[in-house]
């Protein structure tokens, strides 16, 4: 009797064993077991009767290579494919004769896993060959699939187009699998790692080492950046560069400098050095092999003048008025502080009605941002000098009378006394105002009179001095 085919699949190149009956136990009256298997003539391989060991009657490539094991498996030994047929256990038990057919696969993984052929570079929109995939010797044939970032392609017909063909070796008849990706590159790809892998019958998984492809595309967009910063003072440099979304990026520019036109070539930058406030207006820049590709910015460059009327040194007279004017020519709005004598004021100073007090250095102080201006002058208020007050006190002991003379004038007064005294005292200058004070003993009735003059006049009072005493006023 003959039974339902079981199949074993065997590994190429190892010892193939082939089970009889399924490796079931032998039966109680087994007489003779024998491995045979279909050719043009009948193919006998082994054969083992009771209480004997196994002998080999093959006659053909068999005959160093087939074994029995002691549960009566065939053992084939360094397995090819064209083991692949049917071998038949033929068991004689008592006076039953039963046949095991099985049918034999050989199987054996790509002896590796290569991507070759890989392009120099990809052109976004343009199919190219990214590269080939090869599976080499395998039975049956490998499967290749094609990865972006560990994710499968499949081919759509438009943009991924795969090509697979199998070749058999005419010795071994072993299947080589190569696969061909055709790959139209987006930006997306610029670093996308690309991988092949085949996966075989025995369950084994085999990946390419991953590659990268430089993306190179048209530049699409175009923009113009000021490297230096937003706005800018006189003297500054500015440096305008042109950036190009292209791969490879262009190398050759032209620059629009407000109207004239300046081809940079092997750079994407230009610098605007020592800019005015004439370098304000509208930049462009665009590429030399396509100038519809153009990008602008406007470029402000801050300015700030003054001028302070009047200014230097200023010779006015006591009473007098001064007009003061403070013109500037800006970009933006200033603003403006004032000082006297190094010591800030709190705004502009008006003159109407000249004093002493008045004299001083006065300057202002013009900022806009980091723009800085600084005008001055210096006023000198003069005038005769005057005695505002002639005065005498009795000295704390009551023995001396002290006069007192306060003028006011500028230049600096000079102080004289119609007599001799001790003691002299004379207060500092300060805002036109000198204070002096001599100590004197009368034993007469007395005139004394105080003098003041500078270069341009004098002035004389007189006070009544007597011995006496109570004073007596005049």
């Amino acid at each position: 009797s003959c039974l339902p085919l079981s199949t074993v699949i065997g590994l190429y190149g190892e010892t193939l064993e082939v089970p009889c009956n399924n490796g079931k136990a032998k039966p109680e009256d087994l007489l003779i077991t024998k491995w045979k298997y279909v050719k043009a003539i009948r193919g006998d391989l082994l054969v083992r009767k009771k209480d004997q060991s196994a002998s080999v009657l093959a006659q053909d490539e068999y005959k160093d290579r087939v074994s029995m094991a002691e549960n009566s498996s065939l053992l084939l030994s360094a397995a090819k494919l064209s083991d692949q047929k049917t071998f038949t256990c033929m068991i004689v038990a008592g006076a039953d004769i039963t046949e095991y057919p099985v049918n034999v696969l050989i199987h054996k993984a790509p002896s590796g896993l290569e991507l070759s052929e890989k392009a120099k570079e990809l052109e976004i929109g343009k199919p190219t060959k990214l590269g080939e995939c090869v599976a080499k010797d395998a039975n049956p044939a490998a499967n290749i699939t094609w990865l972006k970032d560990n994710k499968p392609l499949i081919a759509d017909g438009k943009g991924i187009l795969i090509h697979t063909s199998v070749q058999e070796d005419p010795i071994t008849g072993l299947l080589t699998t190569s696969s061909v990706l055709e790959y139209s590159a987006g930006k997306e790809d610029a670093h996308a790692q690309f991988t092949c892998s085949s996966q075989d019958t025995v369950g084994q998984e085999q990946v390419s080492s991953p590659v990268t492809f430089t993306i190179t595309y048209r530049t699409e967009n175009i923009s113009l950046e000021v490297i230096s910063g937003g706005r800018f003072i006189e003297g500054d440099n500015v440096t305008l560069k042109c950036v190009a979304d292209g791969n490879p990026a262009p190398t050759s520019f032209n620059f629009n400098l407000k109207g004239d036109v300046v081809k940079v070539e092997n750079s994407d930058s230009y610098t605007l050095t020592d800019v005015t406030r004439y370098t304000t207006g509208e930049y462009k820049c665009s590429l030399v092999d396509d100038p519809t590709l153009e990008a602008s910015r406007h470029i402000t460059v801050d300015y700030l003048d003054i001028k302070l009327n009047p200014s230097g040194k200023i010779l006015k007279s006591a009473g007098d008025a001064v007009d003061l004017a403070l013109y500037f020519n800006a970009s933006g709005k200033p603003t403006v502080s004032w000082s006297k004598d190094n010591v800030k004021i709190d705004k502009e100073p008006k003159f109407t009605k000249l004093t002493y007090s008045d004299s001083g250095r006065y300057e202002c102080e013009v900022t806009m941002g980091p723009l800085s201006r600084k005008a001055s002058f210096e006023l000198v208020v003069e005038g005769a000098p005057v005695i505002r007050q002639l005065s005498k006190k009795r000295s704390e002991d009551g023995r001396h009378k002290i006069l007192i003379c306060e003028a006011e004038g500028s230049p600096k007064p000079t102080v004289s006394w119609s007599i001799n005294g001790t003691s002299l005292d004379e207060s500092p200058f300060i805002n036109g105002k000198i204070t002096h004070k001599i100590t004197v003993v009368p034993t007469v009735n007395l005139s004394v009179s105080c003098t003041v003059y500078n270069e341009l006049g004098q002035d004389t009072r007189v006070i009544q001095l007597s011995p006496s005493k109570y004073d007596v006023k005049v």
